[in-house]
C-alpha cells in the first residue's frame, strides 16, 4: 500500500464525517475532503498528517464561504439591475435583462473550475492553455468543458422554471 492510499484509508472517513457535521451536506463534505487529499498528495512531507488535513479542509470551507459571500453580493447587484430593467417601458429590454441575469446567475452557480474553464474558452484560450491555468491534463479539458456546458444549461433551465413558477403564482 502506498503512502497516498494509507493516508486516504486512515483519515477519509473521519474527515468526511467532520465536514458533514460542519457543513450539513455530505456531498459537499466529500468534495472538500477530496480536494484536501489532492492537496496532500502535492506535499512532499506532512509532519502531523491529521492536523494538516483538518487545517486544509477548514481553509477550503472558509474560502468557499468567502466565495459564497461574493456570489451573494453579486446576486444582489443583479437583482438591482433587474429591478432597474423593470422600470424600462420596452418589454424586450426587460426580457434581455432577465435573460442576462439568469445567465450570470447560472454561471455563478457552477463549480469554480467549470466556470473558469468556460470563461477561458470563451476568451479564446486553447485546451493546453486552459489545462495549464487550471492545473489539469490537456486531455481532460474537453470533458471538463462538455460537463460545464451541460451544467450551465441545466442551471439556466432550472432558474428559468423557478422564475416561471414564481411569475405564475404572482399572476394568480
Amino acid at each position: 500500500m502506498d503512502d497516498a492510499e494509507r493516508l486516504f484509508r486512515s483519515y477519509n472517513e473521519m474527515l468526511v464525517r467532520y465536514l458533514t457535521r460542519r457543513l450539513g451536506d455530505r456531498d459537499w463534505a466529500e468534495e472538500v475532503a477530496q480536494e484536501t487529499f489532492i492537496r496532500a498528495l502535492r506535499q512532499e512531507h506532512l509532519v502531523n498528517e491529521r492536523a494538516w488535513l483538518f487545517a486544509v479542509a477548514n481553509n477550503l470551507v472558509r474560502d468557499e464561504a468567502r466565495r459564497d459571500a461574493r456570489r451573494r453580493r453579486h446576486l444582489e447587484l443583479l437583482r438591482a439591475e433587474q429591478a432597474s430593467a423593470v422600470a424600462e417601458p420596452e418589454p424586450s429590454a426587460l426580457e434581455r435583462a432577465q435573460e442576462a441575469a439568469l445567465a450570470r446567475r447560472s454561471l455563478d452557480a457552477l463549480a469554480e473550475r467549470d466556470r473558469l474553464a468556460l470563461l477561458m474558452r470563451e476568451e479564446g484560450l486553447d485546451y493546453t492553455e486552459i489545462a495549464a491555468a487550471l492545473g489539469l491534463s490537456a486531455g481532460s479539458i474537453g470533458t471538463t468543458l462538455a460537463r460545464a456546458r451541460r451544467r450551465l444549461v441545466e442551471q439556466y433551465e432550472a432558474l428559468q422554471r423557478e422564475l416561471d413558477r414564481r411569475e405564475g403564482h404572482a399572476a394568480s
